[in-house]
């Protein structure tokens, strides 16, 4: 499984949504875990970016298939990296 940073942003309808339906976070979460990506952590940010979550998918096309599906809705843009543990970084250039 490989781990990925998503940051997101709300767009105006996103933002609105929200502040209507506050509990909507939670139902795109498991959203997001129906279609076999895990979200390890969740935190709503002051900046240019709105959340950052970090998650656990099978493959990059997993988490390709959560970034189009969330986007293509019209209430948030994502930015997302492929993550890894520090360990694993410095395993790989020794």
């Amino acid at each position: 499984m490989g781990l990925y940073v998503m940051l997101t942003t709300l767009t105006d309808e996103g933002r609105k949504t929200i502040k209507e339906h506050p509990g909507r976070i939670k139902e795109v979460n498991k959203e997001v875990e129906a279609m076999g990506v895990k979200v390890l952590a969740q935190y709503a940010l002051l900046g240019r970016y709105d959340f950052v979550n970090i998650l656990e998918a099978p493959s990059n096309e997993a988490i390709s298939k959560v970034a189009v599906e969330l986007g293509s809705r019209g209430t948030l843009q994502t930015m997302t990296m492929v993550a890894m543990k520090v360990d694993d970084f410095i395993k790989s250039i020794k």
